[in-house]
């Protein structure tokens, strides 16, 4: 459709209940456990929740410069 846009997904956070603080330290948590990871899951589990701390920290500036 030229002026809808369809967005399919498993979970779904509104920008304006986004916490800069909480993804910031979740973030840091995800990079400090991906450093101690052991096995092949442990990186992969680190991996994926340092992608999405970054992609709500990304989405929380996007959110904010549109105010």
């Amino acid at each position: 459709q030229p002026h809808s846009v369809t967005v399919l997904s498993d979970t779904a956070i509104r920008g304006k209940d986004l916490d800069e603080a909480k993804a910031v330290a979740a973030k840091a948590a995800a990079e400090e456990a991906l450093k101690n990871a052991k096995g092949d899951i442990d990186i992969a589990m680190a991996q994926s929740e340092l992608a999405v701390m970054a992609a709500q920290i990304a989405a929380l500036r996007k959110y904010r410069q549109k105010k």
